[in-house]
């Protein structure tokens, strides 16, 4: 899960070599936290126009979590 947030953050950023996730233990109800750092510059690229790339972003990891039978929630910091 870790490795698809950072390919799909990678993607849409100036600088990919900037792209840090990292990952929280579970939570008590078993969903993982990823919290996606970039370059500054990059942040408006990452959060788009009213918040739609990064509800995509968060959608994808959704859907890829329930897939594998997992639960996820993503933060940019």
């Amino acid at each position: 899960m870790k490795e698809l947030l950072t390919t799909l953050a990678r993607g849409l950023v100036d600088q990919p070599d900037a792209v840090v996730v990292e990952e929280d233990a579970p939570s008590e109800d078993g969903t993982v936290v990823f919290h996606l750092h970039v370059a500054a510059e990059d942040m408006g690229r990452v959060i788009g126009k009213q918040g739609r790339i990064a509800k995509a972003l968060r959608v994808v990891m959704r859907a890829a979590a329930t897939h594998n039978g997992e639960r996820v929630a993503v933060e940019i910091d």
